[in-house]
């Protein structure tokens, strides 16, 4: 079918206005044909690549031939790699220019769902980095509480809030990226819902949402810290001509221009210079849209960062030692576990053990609203004089880190069974706590009853 028949006629006109005539039939053309099927993969879980056509500006990303059905792969459910559509990696291309020194940063993801920009940034930044990921969308936000969870980072807090509530964080981050809701026309090929959305709210729906976000997170970053705006969309309105009013409404922030010749089909910006567009009739990927801005000044903020409220551990031993006074049962099991422990970032809530990610801003969800679904990693809960170990804490492991573990195939019958919530048998007699592995990523714990495992995956997991 050509554009002007799968695609609303007003879409047609205004892509031939703002590219004219022979780039918009290229475009239209390129959007009528089969979206491409990309992975990243991660590397706190992996480092040997897979023998597949690479993503040019994603050292993690690779193309595959066919889409396969995923969620008979054992290895996702371990994590093992993220469904990403390619133009989506664009973060890793531009991100020594967001990122201008090798300290730790505080970093914002204002629109965060469903995930894949904050675990590629986790990738990027480092564990020493400290990522705000943020959904407004309550249902989205759960969404994104679940990729992060199962990427197995333990640096990332997920919050749900509209993003004027964090304000009173004042000028605390060193990078935001508002990666804003859009018109979602660089999606149409790969999502057919996205042509019907179009018709109903267009650009001019979306452009107010996106000027207000970006007035709330340029009011957040620090001076010297950069915020990245990007969209899904080819619309002008929505692209440059957003990245143009912003800079009028707050003079202190400039555009950190950014080469047209980034990557190889990379494109310039439409009337605006230093801004990047991925169009997919230039490059094996949807359509995205990138630009860069700095907020003048260098003023990082080095000052101690704000205590986490809530009951911290008093923990007087040095760091790798716990001595988790109140909570021996969840010393015990901690302790099998070869990481270099910092008692300091410990948490307790309730009945539940946390550990906190370095510079934890304070949850004043009392002041803001900001509803917090992640504080860091949750370690597991205390109840009745046992300790149960999370599913987070099983997903952020490593199989050498734990001193027990049950590795299974990935053909073996029993990683299917596992993640279906059954109780699977076991090699030897099996005794305690199990790390369960498929080819060593990490699924769940077990516990072990003589010739059975008894099942420990999350619930809210389970194949159905």
């Amino acid at each position: 079918m050509d554009g002007e028949s799968f695609f609303p006629e007003a879409f047609a006109r205004r892509i031939e206005e703002q590219l004219g005539t022979r780039q918009a039939r290229l475009l239209l053309d390129a959007l009528d044909g089969d979206p491409v099927v990309s992975v990243r993969y991660n590397p706190y879980k992996t480092t040997s690549k897979p023998a597949l056509e690479p993503v040019p500006w994603s050292r993690y990303g690779f193309y595959l031939t066919e889409r396969p059905s995923f969620t008979l792969d054992p290895s996702l459910h371990g994590g093992a790699y993220y469904v990403q559509e390619a133009s989506s990696m664009f973060l890793e291309a531009v991100f020594g220019a967001i990122a201008d020194s090798e300290a730790p940063l505080r970093i914002l993801d204002l629109c965060a769902a469903p995930g894949g920009k904050t675990t590629l940034l986790s990738s990027l930044a480092g564990p020493e980095s400290l990522i705000v990921a943020n959904e407004p969308v309550r249902a989205r936000a759960a969404v994104l509480s679940d990729n992060v969870r199962r990427w197995g980072i333990g640096n990332v807090v997920v919050t749900s809030a509209d993003p004027a509530r964090f304000a009173p964080f004042g000028h605390y981050f060193d990078l935001i990226l508002v990666d804003a809701p859009c018109s979602g026309e660089g999606m149409f090929r790969k999502d057919a819902d996205m042509v019907k959305s179009w018709a109903e709210r267009g650009p001019e729906y979306y452009v107010p949402i996106q000027r207000e976000i970006l007035l709330d997170a340029a009011d957040m970053l620090r001076p010297g810290g950069r915020m990245l705006y990007s969209t899904c969309t080819f619309d002008r309105e929505e692209n440059e001509g957003n990245v143009e009013w912003l800079l009028k409404e707050r003079p202190e922030l400039h555009l950190a221009e950014l080469p047209e010749d980034l990557y190889t089909g990379f494109s310039g910006g439409i009337g605006l210079a230093g801004c990047v567009r991925l169009f997919p009739h230039r490059l094996k990927g949807e359509g995205h849209f990138i630009a860069i801005l700095e907020k003048d000044g260098n003023e990082r903020n080095e000052a101690a960062a704000r205590t986490a409220a809530g009951k911290r551990l008093h923990n007087t031993g040095k760091k790798g030692k716990l001595d988790l006074e109140n909570f021996p049962e969840a010393a015990e099991f901690l302790s099998r576990i070869s990481w270099d422990w910092d008692p300091g970032r410990i948490m307790a809530k309730n009945d539940a053990l946390y550990y906190l990610p370095e510079g934890f801003p304070e949850p004043a969800a009392g002041r803001t609203g900001v509803r917090y679904l992640r504080t860091g990693l949750l370690l597991g809960t205390v109840k009745k004089g046992r300790f149960e170990p999370s599913q987070a804490l099983a997903m952020a492991l490593k199989p050498e880190e734990f001193d027990q573990v049950f590795n299974l195939s990935l053909d073996d019958g029993r990683a299917i069974r596992y993640l279906k919530g059954e109780t699977i048998a076991a090699d030897a007699p099996a005794k305690g706590w199990y790390f369960v592995c498929v080819d060593g990523f990490p699924l769940g714990f077990a516990k072990g009853n003589g010739a059975t495992l008894k099942n420990k995956y999350y619930p809210g997991w389970r194949w159905q």
